[in-house]
């Protein structure tokens, strides 16, 4: 149960992030040379709100496996969300 509640946790800061980040056109790099734009940004808000909700029923049926793997799975697009953040500008 605690995979299911720490999904919930994370989904829910990741989903609120991205639907904020989705309000402003963003700079240059975001936009143009990472493809950052505000619908980038929505679709993680929605894959993530998707999550959530898939965390939600499975800490309500105690579903311990079911929350491993959607953790599992999910840790992979929160990571490629904040990576989209970390890579900054790089000389070419």
């Amino acid at each position: 149960m605690i995979y299911s509640a720490a999904g919930i946790v994370l989904a829910s800061i990741v989903a609120i992030a991205a639907w904020r980040c989705s309000r402003s056109p963003g700079g240059f790099y975001d936009r143009e040379i990472y493809g950052m734009s505000e619908v980038s940004h929505r679709r993680y808000a929605f894959v993530s709100i998707a999550f959530a909700v898939y965390f939600t029923i499975a800490f309500a049926l105690r579903l311990d496996v079911a929350g491993i793997a959607g953790l599992a799975l999910y840790a992979l697009v929160a990571i490629f969300y904040a990576t989209s953040f970390l890579r900054g500008a790089s000389d070419e």
